[in-house]
C-alpha cells in the first residue's frame, strides 16, 4: 500500500513493504529507503547512512526470524524526517542484541534515534532519521 503523492504532506505519507525474511530481499528495502530519503532531499551521505542502518536492523531481525517469515517494513515520511519500522515474527525465546552491542552502536551512530521492542512473538526495530539543514 503506497500513499505517496507529489504534494507536500500535511499528514505522514506511509509506505508498507513486505518481503520474505531472507537476506536476498534486503536490496528491495535498501532501495526503497534510498528513494524515500532522496524524496526528502537528504544529503547523499545521509541516504547511505540510512541504507546501512536499515540493512543492519534487518540483519538483526533475520537472525531471530521464524522459518518462512515475512519481513514487514513501514516507512513514514514527514516534512523533514523518515521513520522506518521493521518487524518480523520471531522464534520462541529469541532476543535482540543488547543495546551495548556493536549492531546497536551502528544503528545509533547512523540515525537520529533507534529503538526496539519484542512482544507476542514479534520483534520490531524503529529508526528515525531527520534531515540535516545543509542539503
Amino acid at each position: 500500500m503506497t500513499q505517496l503523492t507529489g504534494q507536500p504532506a500535511t499528514d505522514d505519507d506511509v509506505v508498507h513493504l513486505t518481503v520474505p525474511a531472507d537476506g536476498g530481499y534486503l536490496g528491495v528495502l535498501r532501495t526503497a529507503t534510498a528513494g524515500l530519503a532522496a524524496r526528502l532531499q537528504f544529503a547523499l551521505d545521509e541516504i547511505e547512512d540510512l541504507r546501512i542502518a536499515v540493512d543492519e536492523a534487518c540483519a538483526m531481525l533475520l537472525a531471530i526470524a521464524t522459518r518462512d517469515a515475512e519481513l514487514e517494513c513501514r516507512f513514514a515520511v514527514t516534512e523533514d524526517a523518515l521513520t522506518v519500522e521493521v518487524t518480523v515474527p520471531t522464534v520462541r525465546g529469541a532476543t535482540l542484541p543488547a543495546e551495548s552491542s556493536f549492531a546497536w552502536k551502528v544503528l545509533t551512530a547512523l540515525t537520529t534515534s533507534a529503538s526496539a521492542a519484542a512482544a507476542d512473538g514479534r520483534a520490531t526495530i524503529a529508526l528515525l532519521t531527520r534531515r540535516s539543514g545543509g542539503y
